[in-house]
């Protein structure tokens, strides 16, 4: 047991075959993230038509205010302790203890504060759905440094089954409430459960138990650094959150509905391609080679970005059959809105890679400056999209996001050495490929497709866009690295070399 423990506290230092593991890594992350969108979007489909957009609304209304909590929790102590070359069971214990506290003390002040929720939103319901809401706090910190863990031993396969798990088990709950007339309450339970059958997964898979409170000065060095992590989560979350928030003040829980569902489906689809933890944990191992850290990071960028835009380009051009055919026609008004966000996810796929670099460079203190400045320009984005509804914040945002994209990573990379060039040289190409294909899919859809079926339409229109995404990319820019990478992975995960290697 003692040797299973200690694997966890090695030195943080490239090895071996480091990049073949980041990349099988990668990839099962990848295949569990696709897995986990399935779930989740299945589960949406059975829920969106067994609840309404005024249940949508109402638990969108608590977890636009709440959401931070989380964040405020890690207190950016799981990329801090993936980060360290060192760390020990007393650091680890340091930060559990301190968590716990703090996620105890949030916990109390959000049951105490359900009230005032319920009376700045005029809706009564939302005192319960706040209160019950509450209990994630406490399970997110009993499991924070179990995942931290994992992640420093790159142990992303068992991460990813523990995911799984609890998204089946969760939605599969939430759908049995809806159906059984729980209304509501089937959406404020579904995460509350998943969150603790994760809690009591990475406990049975990580066998390390926190020791007795004790602060020392290591677990002191990665609360600071943390604290430039969580900065930046915080006022990035505000940013983002924010327009549910006037949404839900200004216009109520129905348009919200609407506004929270093509969210929801725009979050699962972003999450595929949410590399950082892999990315963070490979990385940081490369930083006394900047070369070899720069080539890794910008094959890793270049290929996330290839499929990611891909599928946002599609999901831009389809996404209002898309909505409709999913989710029923009472919720054909999210539509729009899941097209307009699927544009902003051809830049925002890009954006959010801005993580790996400052985490890897061990300057959170820049990446919280960039968190203020992204987040003051996302609020103007919102007061300017606000008067014009649901359409007109979606829009603002996507337009704030392709302005902010190039500057985010090029702040991000300046310690390493990485400049303009090197970014628009890893996704400049793929970019001008998914712009296109957006506009070649709409035009060939509002030229000829507007009396078809809306499958025939979703998928004509779909393959037209993917067409012309890879014409562009791989036919005129050749662009082939994340095709040839992506052919090895697969012939690596192959039954015959599996049968080989076993």
């Amino acid at each position: 047991m003692k040797r299973d423990i200690d694997s966890y506290f090695g030195e943080n230092k490239p090895h071996a075959g480091l990049g073949r593991d980041s990349l099988h890594s990668g990839l099962a992350f990848l295949v569990a993230r696709g897995l986990n969108t399935v779930v989740q979007i299945g589960s949406t489909i059975l829920l969106a038509r067994l609840l309404s957009p005024q249940d949508y609304g109402l638990v969108a209304m608590v977890a636009a205010l709440v959401g931070f909590a989380p964040m405020l929790i890690d207190l950016g102590t799981n990329d801090a302790a993936v980060q360290r070359k060192s760390i020990t069971h007393f650091d680890m214990s340091s930060l559990f203890w301190l968590k716990a506290a703090i996620a105890g003390t949030l916990t109390l002040l959000l049951a105490g504060g359900s009230g005032f929720i319920a009376d700045f939103y005029g809706e009564p319901a939302l005192t319960g759905i706040a209160l019950i809401s509450a209990l994630t706090l406490l399970m997110t910190a009993l499991s924070a440094q179990h995942y931290s863990l994992m992640r420093r031993a790159m142990q992303f396969k068992r991460i990813a089954l523990i995911e799984i798990a609890a998204n089946v088990i969760s939605s599969i709950a939430a759908i049995v409430m809806a159906y059984t007339g729980w209304g509501y309450w089937a959406l404020v339970a579904k995460p509350v459960l998943a969150i603790t059958i994760c809690s009591v997964g990475v406990w049975s898979y990580c066998p390390w138990l926190p020791g007795r409170p004790q602060f020392t000065r290591e677990a002191g060095h990665m609360v600071g650094f943390g604290m430039g992590v969580t900065g930046f989560t915080m006022t990035d979350y505000l940013a983002r959150s924010g327009d549910r928030i006037a949404l839900g003040y200004f216009y109520g829980a129905v348009p919200l509905g609407y506004f929270q569902n093509a969210f929801l489906i725009y979050e699962n689809v972003l999450s595929i391609t949410s590399l950082h933890d892999v990315a963070v944990s490979s990385l940081s191992k490369l930083r006394d080679n900047l070369e070899e850290l720069k080539r890794s990071w910008a094959t890793a960028l270049s290929s996330v970005s290839f499929f990611s835009m891909l599928a946002f380009a599609g999901l831009a051009v389809t996404g209002q059959d898309f909505v409709v055919m999913l989710l029923g026609q009472k919720w054909e008004p999210a539509g729009i809105i899941v097209c307009i966000f699927a544009v902003k996810g051809i830049a925002h796929v890009v954006e959010r890679t801005l993580g790996w670099l400052h985490v890897t460079a061990g300057r959170s203190d820049r990446w919280m400056h960039w968190g203020v400045f992204s987040a003051l320009f996302q609020i103007a984005a919102l007061l300017i999209g606000i008067p014009f509804g649901l359409v007109g914040v979606a829009t603002a945002y996507a337009i704030a996001t392709f302005f902010l994209f190039l500057p985010a990573l090029m702040y991000a990379g300046q310690p390493l050495g990485i400049h303009a060039s090197d970014i628009l040289r890893a996704v400049g190409p793929q970019m001008v490929a998914a712009l296109g294909a957006v506009g070649i899919g709409l035009a060939a859809q509002h030229l000829f497709m507007l009396d078809f079926s809306r499958p025939a339409r979703f998928l004509l229109s779909g393959s037209i866009c993917a067409a012309a995404y890879l014409l562009i990319a791989v036919g005129i820019f050749r662009v082939t690295k994340p095709l040839q990478l992506m052919v090895s992975l697969l012939h690596d995960f192959s039954p015959v070399r599996l049968r080989r290697n076993s």
